[in-house]
């Protein structure tokens, strides 16, 4: 893989290398997802968007700010030997960003293509305030990809996640019966995951029967599964800020012939598809499988969605299997979920996730493809 060395430490070397190469003295950080990544601070950040923190990194030091809200959970999350210096002084952080760039004669400081407006105006004001001239080139994506490249600490994080998705559905596969309403499966199913080891969830769950799985990210409702129906189940557990990500599509009693058609496509699709990838590929050129592949028999239409996405601290992160070109670098964790979905009839969604490596794809999730019928 090409983080030689796991955890914050190595993380922080790789984003000085890029920092040499370019010439920039300061990298400044807010995204939160970012700053998990580069802390290593776990069960700190609750990525509501607020954007409470800001990191300043030169080639010698690494200093964060927060608020008295997180302080003495840094502090307490921090991994042990961790460079950072906290501070949690009363000051509007851009003015905190200026002076930090002005205590360590910073002249390129670049920042996140992601920074607000109300931050950069404030920032280039400061700058002038503290008598500094200052040059702030943008980075464009370069810790999302960076970020892309999951480290051993990380992969394991997310296997942990994964193995708790995959216990949750087989826990489904005995739960699931006629009567019960697609809230009630979600309730069940995201109990279970808090209830094994899941510290969140990636995402709210879709829980989708019969026509409702003919919609990609149908909202949970209260109609009431039936027999000879399909459930779609897409979820995942969150186990220390890292996510999995997984689809299954069972049915609920015997299948119409129609059903065992559309399953077996997905199911075909998907796994050529996960045979196809490489290290280095463009992501586009999987997804085109995929629609060529559903298009042949004669389902195009009904196939709109991506092939897949990078996953990690965030849900969708680099790269993506999907219209836009981008480079599948060896150490990728992403989904491929193929699905065909027949308006007022039923849908079929079928997802895996797993790392990209020097042998191809090897998936995280261990949940069978065959399509599983429940008794009843």
């Amino acid at each position: 893989m090409a983080a030689s060395i796991s955890g914050p430490v190595g993380r922080i070397a790789r984003v000085r290398a890029m920092m040499e190469e370019r010439g920039y003295d300061a990298v400044v950080v807010r995204d939160e997802a970012n700053l998990r990544w580069l802390t290593g601070a776990e069960g700190v950040f609750d990525f509501t968007g607020e954007l409470p923190h800001a990191a300043f990194i030169t080639l010698d030091d690494t200093y964060l700010h927060t608020d008295s809200r997180y302080f003495n959970t840094f502090e307490e999350h921090l991994p042990e030997g961790s460079t950072w210096k906290l501070d949690m002084r009363v000051i509007d952080i851009f003015r905190w960003v200026a002076e930090r760039a002005r205590d360590s004669r910073c002249h390129v400081v670049a920042i996140e293509d992601t920074t607000e407006l109300s931050f950069y105006t404030g920032l280039v004001r400061s700058l002038e305030d503290v008598s500094i001239v200052c040059s702030l080139p943008q980075l464009h994506g370069d810790l999302r990809r960076m970020r892309a490249v999951k480290d051993a600490e990380e992969v394991e994080l997310m296997k942990k996640a994964q193995a708790i998705t995959d216990a949750a559905f087989q826990h489904m596969l005995g739960f699931i019966r006629p009567g019960l309403t697609e809230k009630q499966l979600r309730i069940e199913l995201e109990n279970f995951m808090y209830e094994h080891g899941a510290d969140g969830l990636a995402f709210g769950s879709i829980v989708a029967a019969g026509p409702n799985a003919a919609n990609p990210h149908a909202i949970p409702s209260d109609r009431v599964v039936e027999k000879g129906e399909f459930v779609l189940m897409d979820y995942g557990a969150r186990y220390r800020d890292y996510n999995s990500d997984m689809t299954r599509t069972v049915s609920v009693g015997e299948p119409s012939s129609k059903m065992r058609e559309i399953y077996d496509i997905v199911r075909h699709t998907h796994e050529e598809c996960a045979k196809a990838v490489y290290a280095g590929i463009d992501g586009n050129e999987i997804h085109e499988l995929s629609r060529k592949l559903i298009g042949e028999a004669g389902y195009g239409a009904y196939y709109g969605h991506g092939l897949g996405h990078g996953v990690g601290i965030d849900i969708h992160e680099l790269p993506n299997f999907g219209r836009a070109h981008n480079t599948v670098a060896e150490g990728s964790v992403v989904t491929i979920e193929p699905g065909i979905y027949l308006p007022g009839e039923f849908g079929v969604r079928l997802e895996d996730y797993g790392i990209v490596t020097d042998k191809g794809f090897e998936p995280f999730t261990q949940s069978p493809h065959e399509l599983q019928i429940i008794d009843c």
